[in-house]
């Protein structure tokens, strides 16, 4: 048989070989693409997110048996930093995963950031694409620690679960991440430590200043992934938000706005893929920047001539 039709049989190394494709083999990217797309949109889809050492694994771990002992089938991708030897994925997180790897109802993929900004991969997306085509009911991606402007999570995610630490810093701080402005769902982890409940206290009132969809404010949590309490009130919430998307076209629209996230990245994606096929790319590049650097052009000038040059 061959590899799609493999997968289209439910074989789960023909599922990984796939997730390969789509990662590494940009000629094949498309052709394949074109096969999954139709069969993919049904997956829920949870983004976590939250700054290095939070917690993602653990919470991640601990959400997954949840749902699998609703009898959901999960497929997970982590984010993890590029090896500096390999350039692939450390593979930190199924060290603490352990409890959900083995599952034979739970996919678990690596994938490394490869220095990409935004938290993911730049095959996340299309990775996700293959686990819903597979027909996993809910996909959990977790991304590498963020800070400032790696956001790019909530372009993937139905809902974006925001995990933070009483040692995350101040709320204030928190707000300035950007991580508030993506939450659907805060959680502050690590709720036993001390300075978790005021935290929480001031992460709650910052949310009820914000402005916020309308029927949905984020609820903030306090739970400890460690010791898997709380997260009965995680998984009810995620649930609710699901039903609050459900109504009224929400998800719809949700997923027309990442649409249009993609599109414009893919966009990014060909043009840079273009400019690299371009004849004498590096000396063209060279002669606009030293016009830059004698103040004859400016930058948006240099960025417009080799547009022109690309369209030819």
């Amino acid at each position: 048989m061959k590899l799609l039709d493999r997968f289209l049989d439910g074989d789960r190394i023909a599922l990984s070989r796939v997730i390969t494709l789509l990662e590494n083999d940009r000629n094949r990217r498309s052709a394949i693409l074109d096969r999954l797309y139709p069969r993919s949109g049904n997956a829920r889809r949870i983004g976590i997110t939250g700054p290095p050492g939070s917690g993602k694994s653990t919470l991640t771990d601990r959400l997954t048996k949840q749902l699998r002992i609703s009898g959901r089938t999960v497929g997970i991708i982590a984010v993890d930093p590029t090896s500096p030897f390999t350039g692939g994925a450390l593979l930190g997180d199924r060290l603490r995963m352990q409890g959900s790897w083995d599952d034979p109802q739970v996919f678990l993929r690596s994938l490394a950031d490869r220095s990409h900004t935004g938290g993911l991969s730049e095959a996340t997306p299309h990775a996700m694409t293959a686990l819903d085509a597979f027909g996993k009911d809910v996909i959990i991606v977790e991304t590498v620690g963020v800070g400032q402007s790696t956001l790019d999570v909530s372009d993937v995610s139905d809902t974006t679960v925001v995990l933070l630490t009483p040692e995350s810093g101040d709320s204030i701080q928190a707000m300035k991440a950007g991580l508030m402005e993506i939450a659907d769902v805060l959680v502050v982890n690590k709720a036993d430590r001390e300075g978790a409940d005021r935290f929480a206290a001031e992460l709650r009132t910052i949310v009820d200043l914000g402005r916020w969809e309308e029927g949905w404010k984020p609820p903030v949590l306090s739970v400890s992934a460690r010791d898997n309490t709380g997260m009965d009130g995680l998984y009810e919430k995620l649930d609710a938000h699901g039903d609050y998307l459900a109504g009224e076209g929400r998800l719809r629209r949700r997923r027309m706005r990442q649409g249009r996230s993609a599109i414009e990245k893919a966009l990014g994606e060909m043009w840079r893929g273009r400019l690299t096929k371009l004849r004498d790319a590096d000396c063209t590049m060279d002669r606009l920047s030293e016009r830059v650097a004698r103040r004859e052009i400016h930058p948006l000038a240099a960025a417009g001539e080799l547009m022109d040059e690309l369209s030819v």
